[in-house]
Formats: structure tokens, C-alpha cells, sequence
């Protein structure tokens, strides 16, 4: 028997853009609540948050924006967040989704890989001053008339919207845009000219090649991701979801926001980022039925309820997923958070994103060691180094194929016929193992990617940027085990002849230029890395030895591949 399978074929799948879904939603639950930012004291009905949104959207038109313009955000969860992802959907914008904690360097590649014609910002989110560092890549914005910015270093932006703050020259206020009395004229026929497979979201994942790449989704992708994974979670209009996972991720704005609109749930904010105890209030304050997390998100709340008690009897379901979900964490979240029906999920940012996810009737020996089976209308197999599909029972390379599965990377079509096959099949570079009922376990990697706490991270990204140190040489950079974050960013650096320098002064280089969880925890200075006889970066000898010097143990098995995912 072969490691492949498919997915059930019904329900069919949704036909429609997400602008459509949502008139639909404020049709059938217009009265129920849509959105809840608890931090923001904001509530919207599913009728509220259409009207709020059409306006929204009719004022992008009024800006210029034409159907296929990307428009960026770079903010924290918050709900112009949410109004902006609607907005952009209703009238054919391709919305970009920017980590907030990116920084300069990172920033200033993602506009303009994508042509950015226009960006929301947030005023400031913990250290990030958002404005100001747009300004000091786009000097020309203080000088620049709303709306009509011209910059060098940013050539293609020409709108940028700030949430929040006071005035600032060159800058539209969001709430401006949001409240502004908006001509609709144009709303309807604009609404009407799209079609549900026109690419809609941008979502940048790194790359093997130390770039980001811009995973390109349409309507169809991500709508109906979202509706299948909430058909599993039981979903309906009376659910209401805790979402403290980052919305610029596709397990914030796919399965949380998507898999809501699609069920007629509520949105739960409970904070601009994660806070356990937090996200603990606003499950009690809003009588949540579902939560969502990584595993490092549900440990940080199980420990937050060690020290404090919360009522949270109304939860019921949810989703862990983003790493490796330890069993005695999945385990205590059913017995003491009260998610009995609580599922794991698996897939990638290029697929949607989930492909295989557990059922609640599953067994629990099966949600607790498995990531359950592959997704409606969906197809998975596993593959070898020659892409011949093994046998149920041996590892091999993780591909999917069906509805789910990206446009492409943007820009990028070497790399995307490298991702997927001739065939269809999207190589993920996770080894999985099947047993005989199509159950998966995840059980390795192939690329040396490290997930840091939900985060995926490309160590040839950083390696790239620290060899523009000028002391640096060269640089190797690995994935070590870590009890909190699942994997901790490890740099091993060879310096330039004659010069000295200090972990300190390493990771000083690095802030304000990449994101704070790639800058790297561990950093050795050594003369000499492991090589192969071809002169290739042995990293798992690193593994091993800086393991053995920190009392670590090795992560879990990488098997190689020739596969380019």
C-alpha cells in the first residue's frame, strides 16, 4: 500500500470571492457579531462590519486603487486590521501581510518585491515605530502631498495610511478614510468584475535562498481553506473564536478570520499580541468556544492558570498547530481548558494553509500523536529523493495537490516550478509518515529550517545578512531545541583575519534590521566549520556539538532530498 491519499469530496467547495462571502454573512447573520477587539473596546455585527468595510473600500477607490494594486499592512492585530483585509477583497486588491516585526532591511525588500502602491501602518507596536521607519526609506513622504508620494527607494508606493497617532505630513489617517463619506457608485461594478481565482493575498515566507518569497493566494484558496477547517471544528453562528495568533500569519487571517465569515463565528481579539493572561480574560469576558495557538502560546496559558483561575467553561474546540505539539501540553489543554474537542493541524503557507488536520471524534491517542488526515478535496502523498512514492509506514517528502495549493510565488517562476511539480503536487520538504488509515506524523525536515515558536525561519536568510558584518567571514546558522519555542537560533561565525568581536556587538548589528526572533540566541566564534569532502557546511555536526555543550538534545531526524521546496 502507498503513501498517498485523498481527501473527502463533499461538502462541495464554496464558489464565490471573499467580498461575496461576507454580503453573504451579513445577509444570513447580520445581527450576530462578527468582530470583537477587546483591547480596542471595538464590536461589530456582521451587518456592521460590511458597512464599515464598503466604506472603507469605496474610499481605497476614491484613492485611485485599481483592481490587482497591492496594498501592504504592517500592524498588529487590530481591527482595522481585519476592516482592511475585507476592504482589499471587496474590490480586488491584492492585500500584503507584513510581519510587525520586521525592520528595515526586511521592509524595505518586501514593498518593492511585490510594487507596493500603497501601505497601512500602525502608529507604534512595542519598539517599531512604524511612520518613522517608513520615513527613513521614503524621506520624500514629509514633503510628499496625501497620497501622491514619490520616493526612491520605494518607487511604486504612493499612498501611505497610518492607524492611529497624531497628524504627520504626508500621511492619510486611517479613520479618516474609514468615516469619510464614500461615493458607492463604482463598489458594485467594481465588486462584480472579480472572479474568486484572481490572486487576492501575498504572504511572505523565507526562503532557501535567503530572500522571502511572496506565497501568491486567490479567493478560492484561502475561502475555502478556512470553511473546511471550521466544518471540522464543528463551527457555527453561535461559535465565538479567541484568535491571539498574528493575523498577518494564514493561521490568524485564513483560519481564523475565513474560518469565521464562512460559519457566521465571531472574532475574538483578545490584544494586540500574545499575552496569556490576556487572551485567558478575554475567553472568560466573551464566553469563547474555540482558541487557537501554537503549542508555545497553549504551555504560556496552562502556566498563566497555575498562578490564576479563570472560568473557562464555555471553550469547547480550537486548534494547535505552528510546531510540534508536545502530547502532555495537548493532553493537559483537554483536561484543564476544557477543549475536549481540541484538533492539531498541519500545512504551509503555500497550501492555504492546512492540509491535513485531526477530527474530534478521532481517537485521542490519534490527536495526540498525530496530524490527522488529509483535507477535503485535497490530495497527499509522500515521496522519495527520486519523487517515487513510498510505502505506507516509511518516511518520505510531504506533497499536496488540489484547490489549496498557491498561485505561485510572486514574481518568482524558477522558484515556483521548483515548489511545484509538473504533476500539481506542492513539495512541502517535511518528511511524514502514513499509517494504513492515512493518519500523518510529521517526523523531520528536509531543509534545516528552524520554527521558532510558530515562526518559520530560513537560516541562509540570516547567514546572508550577518556576512555584511564587516568583521564577518562566514557564518553557519542552525536550529537548536528549545523547552519554550520548540527551536532556538543558533549562529556559529568565523571572523575576518585580525578581527575581534563580541556576541553583544553581533546582535546589535542585527536589531532594528531583521526580526527580533531571528537574531540569533546562541553565537560561537570558532576558526573552522565542519565541511564535506565537497566543501559543504556539515550543520548537524554544529547541532551535535553545540547540543553537547549547552546539555541539549538533537532535534528530530532530517533526511535528504533532491526536491526544491
Amino acid at each position: 500500500m502507498l503513501s498517498q491519499f485523498k481527501g473527502p469530496t463533499e461538502p462541495p467547495q464554496l464558489q464565490s470571492t471573499i467580498g461575496e462571502a461576507l454580503v453573504s454573512a451579513a445577509e444570513r447573520w447580520g445581527e450576530r457579531d462578527a468582530l470583537v477587539s477587546v483591547h480596542q473596546d471595538l464590536r461589530f455585527t456582521y451587518s456592521q462590519l460590511l458597512e464599515q468595510v464598503d466604506q472603507l473600500a469605496s474610499n481605497l477607490i476614491a484613492l485611485g486603487l485599481e483592481k490587482g494594486d497591492r496594498i501592504g499592512i504592517w500592524a498588529p492585530n487590530c481591527a482595522e486590521w481585519v476592516l482592511t483585509q475585507f476592504a482589499a477583497a471587496r474590490v480586488g486588491l491584492v492585500f500584503v501581510t507584513i510581519n510587525p516585526a520586521y525592520r528595515l532591511h526586511e521592509a524595505e525588500y518586501t514593498f518593492n518585491k511585490v510594487g507596493l502602491r500603497a501601505l497601512v501602518v500602525a502608529d507604534k507596536f512595542k519598539t517599531s515605530d512604524y511612520p518613522a521607519m517608513v520615513e527613513a526609506l521614503a524621506p520624500e513622504l514629509i514633503t510628499s502631498a496625501p497620497g501622491r508620494l514619490k520616493a526612491a527607494k520605494l518607487p511604486s508606493l504612493e499612498i501611505a495610511i497610518k492607524i492611529g497617532g497624531a497628524d504627520r505630513p504626508g500621511w492619510l489617517q486611517f479613520d479618516d478614510i474609514a468615516t469619510r463619506p464614500a461615493d458607492r457608485s463604482e463598489l458594485a461594478s467594481r465588486a462584480a468584475s472579480l472572479d474568486q481565482h484572481d490572486a487576492i493575498n501575498i504572504q511572505f515566507t523565507s526562503g532557501t535562498t535567503g530572500s522571502p518569497k511572496g506565497a501568491t493566494l486567490s479567493h478560492h484558496n484561502i475561502l475555502n481553506n478556512g470553511y473546511f477547517l471550521g466544518i471540522t471544528l464543528r463551527f457555527g453562528p453561535a461559535d465565538r473564536l479567541c484568535i491571539p495568533v498574528p493575523l498577518y500569519h494564514c493561521f490568524g487571517m485564513v483560519m481564523g478570520n475565513l474560518g469565521c465569515l464562512t460559519h457566521g463565528a465571531a472574532m475574538v481579539l483578545p490584544n494586540d499580541s500574545f499575552d496569556p493572561r490576556l487572551v485567558l480574560k478575554a475567553i472568560e469576558k466573551e464566553r469563547c468556544t474555540a482558541l487557537y495557538g501554537v503549542p508555545t502560546m497553549f504551555i504560556a496559558e496552562l502556566e498563566q492558570l497555575d498562578r490564576e483561575s479563570f472560568d473557562l467553561s464555555s471553550l469547547r474546540t480550537g486548534i494547535m498547530a505552528g510546531a510540534i505539539c508536545p502530547e502532555p501540553v495537548m493532553r493537559e489543554v483537554i483536561e484543564r481548558m476544557h477543549m475536549s474537542e481540541v484538533t492539531i493541524a498541519y500545512g504551509m503557507t503555500e497550501t492555504s494553509p492546512i492540509s491535513f488536520q485531526t477530527s474530534p471524534d478521532d481517537p485521542l491517542i490519534r490527536r495526540v500523536s498525530t496530524v490527522g488526515r488529509v483535507q477535503p478535496h485535497l490530495e497527499c502523498k509522500l515521496v522519495d529523493e527520486n519523487g517515487e512514492t513510498v510505502p505506507v509506514g516509511t518516511p518520505g517528502e510531504l506533497c499536496t495537490r488540489g484547490y489549496s495549493v498557491m498561485l505561485g510565488y510572486w514574481d518568482e517562476p524558477k522558484k515556483t516550478a521548483d515548489a511545484i511539480d509538473s504533476d500539481g503536487f506542492m513539495h512541502s520538504g517535511d518528511i511524514a509518515v502514513f499509517d494504513e488509515e492515512g493518519f500523518g506524523e510529521i517526523v523531520g525536515r528536509i531543509k534545516d529550517m528552524i520554527i521558532r515558536g510558530g515562526e518559520n525561519i530560513y537560516p541562509k536568510e540570516i547567514e546572508e545578512f550577518l556576512i555584511d558584518h564587516p568583521k564577518i567571514e562566514d557564518v553557519a546558522v542552525v536550529g537548536l531545541p528549545d523547552e519554550r519555542y520548540g527551536e532556538e537560533v543558533c549562529a556559529w561565525i568565523r571572523l575576518s583575519a585580525g578581527q575581534e568581536a563580541s556576541e553583544e556587538e553581533i546582535r546589535e548589528f542585527c536589531r532594528d534590521q531583521i526580526a527580533h526572533y531571528k537574531i540569533p540566541r546562541f553565537i560561537r566564534f570558532v576558526d573552522a566549520f565542519p565541511m564535506t569532502v565537497t566543501g559543504k557546511v556539515q550543520k548537524f555536526l554544529i547541532r551535535e556539538e553545540m547540543a553537547a555543550i549547552l546539555g541539549k538534545q538533537p532535534p528530530i531526524i532530517e533526511i535528504s532530498s533532491s526536491q526544491n521546496a
